[in-house]
């Protein structure tokens, strides 16, 4: 059974991003890393999130890890 994914803060992390990168988004809330992952979710049962990057520039990841729209934020901290 999987751990819970703990909220690495109740807010939205700022990321440049660059158009066409992969990057893997922690969804775990453990990584030093944040909001990418650096393997702390090992032995947790959650695995990081794999996307690519649509546009270059900033982006909103999510924090909380409670976000519906993963990885970017849809808000969700708001109501924790």
């Amino acid at each position: 059974m999987a751990d819970k994914a703990i909220a690495a803060q109740k807010a939205p992390y700022k990321a440049e991003l660059t158009e066409g990168k992969h990057y893997f988004w922690c969804a775990c809330g453990r990584s030093a890393k944040q909001p990418f992952c650096d393997g702390s979710h090992k032995g947790t049962g959650i695995e990081p999130m794999r996307f690519t990057a649509q546009k270059s520039g900033d982006a909103w990841l999510c924090g909380c890890k409670a976000t519906g729209n993963a990885p970017m934020c849809d808000g969700t901290h708001k109501a924790l």
